[in-house]
C-alpha cells in the first residue's frame, strides 16, 4: 500500500467530527484506506458494504441496526447507493455528537448524492481521495509511467502496459454502464460514452457547448447536465477563467481536463509513451496532468483558475492562496521553454507574487524578471510547500 497523503487530515477530522466522509472515484483505494483507519481508531468499528446484498439486508431496519451498534465507529462503503440513510445519520448524530461515529465512503460528490450535501451540513468533514499522486509514488514509479497510466492503483501496478489499459477500459465501461446509472439521474450510457470520447480530443481546451450539442444532437443544457455528472463523479474538471474588474475583454468559458491522465489516454487510444509523444494530445495531456498534480498537493482553501483575454494575455494556471497571493504557473512540455508575449501581458494585468514555468525534467533555474523554471517534482516537493 502506498502511503496516502490525506491520512493525517483524516485522523485529525476523526478526533473532532462525528461524521467523516471519504469521497473519490471507484477503485481509488477508499476501502483500503478505511480498513487502515480501523486499526488507528481507538474504538470498535463496524464495516458495512452497500454493494453486498447481505449488508443491505442488515439495513432493512436501519434505525434499529445502527442504534444497536451506537458504541462503534460505523464505516459505510458506497454510501451513495442508499441516499435515504443520510437523514437517519443526521438524527442519530444530533442525539450524540461524539467524534468518529460514522465514516462514509462514496464514489460521487455530495452534490450528486441526493440529499447528502444539505442533510449533514455542520456534522461532516469531507476529504477527497484522488488517484495516487506523483508525490505519493515517485520513489517507486517514474513520472513518465505515472503520467501515461494515471494514478489508479490497479492500472499503475499492472506488470504490462497492455494490462494497465485493459483495466482502464473496463473501469470506463463499468462507470458508464453501471456506476453513473446507479446515481438515478436517467442518463444515456451511449451518449455518455460518446461525450467522453469527444472530450478526450478537446482536453485542455475551452468548452464549446454549441459544438458538443451539435455533434451529439442534444441541447446545450443537456450537455451541461452530463458535464456536471462527470465532474461530480471525479472524471473531469472544469477550470474556470479568472474574472477581475479590469478594462479587458476576458474569455468566459471554462477549460475542460480529464482528472486522471490514464483515463484520458485510454479514451484517446494512446497506450504507450511512444504513442503519447507522437500524438497531438500530448501537450494538453501534460498540461492537465500538471494541474491535477498541483491540485492534489494544495489545501482545499486554494483557488485555481486560468487567465485569458481576447487580446492575447494568457497564463495556464493562476493559483490564489488562502491569504490572497497570486501565483502564475506556465506549463511547458519542452525542457528548454520559451514564454509567450501573452504571459508577460498577464503579469502586467495581475501582478502575481511568484511566477513559475513547469517542465518535465531538468535542473531548476531563474530567468529574468524572477521567473523560475523548475521540473514538476521539484515544484511539488520544494516550491509549493514554501508558498503554502
Amino acid at each position: 500500500m502506498f502511503e496516502r497523503s490525506i491520512t493525517s487530515q483524516l485522523l485529525d477530522d476523526l478526533s473532532f467530527f462525528p461524521v467523516v466522509g471519504i469521497i473519490g472515484p471507484r477503485q481509488v483505494g477508499k476501502t483500503t484506506l478505511a480498513k487502515w483507519l480501523q486499526k488507528q481508531i481507538d474504538q470498535s468499528t463496524l464495516y458495512i458494504d452497500l454493494e453486498l446484498d447481505t449488508d443491505l439486508r442488515r439495513l432493512d431496519d436501519a434505525e434499529t441496526f445502527l442504534k444497536s451498534h451506537s458504541e462503534k465507529c460505523i464505516i459505510i462503503d458506497e454510501v451513495q447507493r442508499m441516499p435515504k440513510i443520510f437523514a437517519l445519520i443526521r438524527a442519530l448524530v444530533d442525539q450524540d455528537r461524539r467524534p468518529a461515529r460514522f465514516i462514509l465512503l462514496g464514489s460521487a460528490s455530495p452534490d450528486l448524492i441526493k440529499g447528502a450535501s444539505e442533510t449533514l451540513a455542520g456534522r461532516i468533514a469531507y476529504t477527497e481521495l484522488s488517484p495516487l499522486s506523483l508525490t505519493e509514488v515517485f520513489s517507486q514509479i517514474s513520472m513518465q509511467n505515472h503520467w501515461l497510466k494515471g494514478g489508479f492503483p490497479d492500472a499503475l501496478n499492472a506488470p504490462k502496459e497492455s494490462q494497465s489499459f485493459r483495466w482502464l477500459g473496463s473501469f470506463i465501461q463499468t462507470f458508464v454502464e453501471r456506476d453513473l446509472q446507479a446515481l438515478g439521474y436517467g442518463v444515456s450510457a451511449e451518449m455518455t460514452r460518446k461525450l467522453l470520447e469527444m472530450l478526450s480530443h478537446v482536453n485542455g481546451n475551452l468548452v464549446n457547448m454549441n459544438d458538443l450539442s451539435r455533434s451529439l444532437g442534444v441541447s446545450p443544457p443537456t450537455i451541461n447536465r452530463y458535464l456536471d455528472l462527470l465532474e461530480g463523479s471525479f472524471i473531469i474538471q472544469r477550470l474556470q477563467p479568472y474574472h477581475v474588474n479590469i478594462s479587458k475583454r476576458l474569455v468566459k468559458s471554462p477549460k475542460i481536463y480529464f482528472r486522471d491522465s490514464g483515463i484520458l489516454h485510454q479514451l484517446a487510444r494512446v497506450i504507450s509513451l511512444e504513442q503519447l509523444q507522437q500524438n497531438p494530445i500530448v501537450g494538453a495531456s501534460w498540461e492537465g496532468y500538471v494541474i491535477e498534480q498541483i491540485k492534489r498537493n494544495i489545501g482545499y482553501d486554494w483557488q485555481l483558475f486560468f487567465y485569458r483575454t481576447q487580446v492575447g494575455a494568457e497564463v495556464d494556471l493562476l493559483m490564489i492562496s488562502p491569504t490572497g497571493k497570486k501565483i502564475f504557473v506556465e506549463i511547458k512540455l519542452s525542457n528548454s521553454p520559451t514564454v509567450s508575449k501573452g504571459f508577460y501581458e498577464s503579469i502586467k494585468d495581475l501582478n502575481p507574487e511568484k511566477k513559475f514555468i513547469i517542465i518535465p525534467n531538468g535542473e531548476s533555474y531563474l530567468k529574468a524578471d524572477e521567473l523560475k523554471v523548475c521540473n514538476l517534482l521539484d515544484f511539488l516537493q520544494n516550491e509549493l510547500p514554501q508558498i503554502n
